[in-house]
């Protein structure tokens, strides 16, 4: 099976959008760019998802994928190289994140048409009549067998890595695949799969999902465990290696990102982590719940819900946790933006006298409609 790494072209200015970068714009519920990201994550064969986006950016995106951004370059060959650089698979996907509506069939299709010596791209007839202007005024050119050229662009990472450093003065990848004399296979592009360029543009994506109004829940999360000698201490997937004891659990007994888990699962309406990964399960013993929080995450997207944020407090008399702070937060934010603070017990309860840790977490989601 063909592995894929889902690369999004981040990186433009927006200059034909007055300087808005329109990949960044919200698109109902979602940014523009996290549309086609969505749609790549659903298929088996797309290991990561790479965007590449322009210095200084930042982004948030819960994946139930590997996901990683890169700074762009100044050219789009530049970007697209930084992003290869980074990526793990033989094959890869080059898309424009400008282009929101991509379909599972259309990458289906260019999949199957992909191997170590040919790419393939997905093309459309032009049916608009052609004109050249120039000097010697207005010329009539043959629209017979020209096509647009849409995204994504797949083809074998190696090979498209060397091209690209030998041809680096292209407009798209397919162009230099051509250059360098490899073939290039076609599918039937979509009329969908049109590209946000001017503002009249973002105009009509914003119509085609107009009929859709966007969900905003909410959900709580709460655990507690008991503290004991002899365990690592996991919070948010990092151990918190100068604690003297450790959360006593069935799996890792991470309180924080069980609490998280579950306020985004009753955010979705969904059961939560003690049904969907029972103590009497064998095979959840000492689970890393990083990896059962992408299974939560999957089942979350897979309802149609995105995370927005997530806010939570760890309650604690020992350790002393806040130097784990950013750590902590890096650790979780491919899976949601969180925001974490620490609290003392204040010698209360059994938390007050270091006999357990306690964890709370709102989580919000949305989705359109």
């Amino acid at each position: 099976m063909k592995n894929f790494s889902f690369i999004i072209v981040a990186g433009g200015s927006g200059s034909r959008m007055g300087g808005v970068q329109k990949q960044f714009l919200k698109l109902g519920a979602r940014q523009v760019w996290e549309w086609s990201a969505r749609a790549a994550e659903k298929l088996e064969a797309v290991k990561e998802i790479i965007l590449v986006i322009p210095e200084g950016q930042s982004v948030k995106f819960n994946s139930i994928k590997k996901f990683i951004t890169v700074t762009g370059g100044t050219t789009r060959p530049q970007s697209v190289l930084n992003g290869l650089k980074n990526s793990s698979c033989d094959f890869v996907m080059i898309h424009d994140a400008a282009r929101p509506f991509i379909s599972e069939n259309l990458l289906h299709g260019l999949m199957n048409n992909t191997y170590e010596h040919a790419g393939a791209i997905p093309v459309l007839p032009v049916s608009d009549a052609l004109k050249k202007i120039d000097s010697d005024g207005i010329n009539i050119i043959n629209r017979e067998g020209i096509y647009i050229t849409q995204t994504p662009q797949c083809f074998y990472k190696s090979e498209l890595e060397k091209i690209l450093t030998q041809y680096n003065n292209v407009k798209d990848e397919a162009e230099a695949w051509l250059n360098a004399g490899k073939k290039l296979n076609y599918i039937d592009g979509e009329r969908l799969n049109f590209k946000i360029t001017w503002p009249e543009d973002m105009n009509m994506a914003r119509a085609l999902i107009a009929g859709e109004k966007i969900i905003t829940r909410s959900g709580i999360g709460y655990d507690v465990h008991k503290l004991t000698p002899g365990r690592k201490l996991i919070l948010g997937g990092v151990e918190i290696k100068d604690s003297p004891v450790g959360l006593l659990g069935h799996s890792d007994a991470d309180i924080l990102t069980h609490a998280v888990m579950d306020a985004v699962l009753g955010a979705a309406g969904l059961p939560d982590i003690g049904n969907l990964f029972p103590a009497s399960d064998e095979k959840y013993k000492g689970a890393s719940s990083l990896k059962l929080f992408q299974e939560v995450l999957r089942l979350v997207n897979d309802n149609g819900w995105s995370v927005d944020y997530v806010d939570a407090v760890i309650e604690a008399q020992i350790p002393r946790l806040n130097k784990y702070m950013t750590e902590i937060k890096d650790s979780l934010k491919n899976f949601a933006e969180v925001n974490l603070k620490f609290k003392s017990a204040e010698e209360i309860d059994d938390a007050g006298l270091g006999l357990a840790m306690k964890a709370w977490a709102v989580a919000q989601v949305s989705r359109n409609d």
